[in-house]
C-alpha cells in the first residue's frame, strides 16, 4: 500500500502522546495504523516499567518509538531500506530523546548476528515484515537459539490476515491473536523457567 503525505501517523500514548509521526514514502512500507497499533499495544500493555525493545522490520521506528513512550527504556529500530533509516532518524528526532534509541541500516539477518555475538537481549520483539516476507518462524527461533529474548518477552508479528503462523516450540506460548481488518497481530510469551 503506497502512504501519501496527508495521511496522518502519531504517538498513540505514552510520553510522547499525540505528536506526530512522517511515514516512508514510497511502496516498500506499509505502516501500522493508529487504530492497530493502540489496539496491539492494549493487548500486551499498554505500559511499560522498563525494558529493551527490538523493531526488526521498523519502516517509519513508529512501533519501537511507541514502545519508548509507553516505557520501555530503549528499542533498537532496525531496517534496510535507505529511505526507511531517513524516515526513522527525523521520527527520533522528534522525541528529543535519541539516546534511547539504536537505528541500524541493516536486514533481519544482519541485526540477529550482530546481537548475538554481543549478548543483547529483548523484553519485547516486534515483527511486522512486508507481506510478502512471511517466514516469521525462523526469525523466531533464531531469536530463541540465541538467547536474544528474556523470560516473560513479549514476540508480536503483525501479518497478513490469512497468514498462518506455524511456530512451536516448547516454551513459547500464544497469548493473544485479533484481526483488525486486513491485518493479524498474534502474540507469544517466551516462558523458559517452565524447565
Amino acid at each position: 500500500m503506497t502512504y501519501k503525505e496527508d495521511d496522518k501517523m502519531r504517538v498513540v500514548s505514552g510520553e510522547y502522546g499525540g505528536r506526530p509521526l512522517k511515514a516512508v514514502k514510497g511502496k516498500n512500507t506499509r505502516p501500522t495504523t493508529d487504530k492497530v497499533k493502540e489496539s496491539l499495544f492494549h493487548m500486551i500493555g499498554p505500559y511499560f516499567s522498563g525494558g529493551t525493545a527490538l523493531d526488526l522490520y521498523s519502516g517509519s521506528g513508529s512501533l519501537g518509538i511507541e514502545a519508548v513512550s509507553r516505557g520501555m527504556d530503549q528499542a533498537y529500530l532496525v531496517d534496510k531500506h535507505p529511505l526507511a533509516i531517513k524516515t526513522i532518524y527525523e521520527n527520533v528526532a522528534m522525541t528529543k530523546e535519541a539516546d534511547k534509541f539504536i537505528v541500524w541500516k541493516k536486514t533481519d539477518q544482519q541485526a540477529l548476528d550482530w546481537l548475538q555475538t554481543h549478548t543483547i537481549m529483548f523484553d519485547l520483539v516486534l515483527l511486522d515484515p512486508p507481506y510478502e516476507k512471511q517466514d516469521l518462524g525462523t526469525i523466531i527461533h533464531q531469536l530463541i537459539s540465541s538467547k536474544l529474548v528474556n523470560p516473560k518477552a513479549l514476540i508480536v508479528c503483525e501479518t497478513d490476515k490469512d497468514t498462518v503462523l506455524d511456530i512451536s516450540h516448547t516454551h513459547l506460548t500464544l497469548l493473544k491473536e485479533k484481526v483488525y481488518g486486513l491485518s493479524k497481530i498474534t502474540v507469544y510469551e517466551w516462558r523458559p523457567e517452565d524447565d
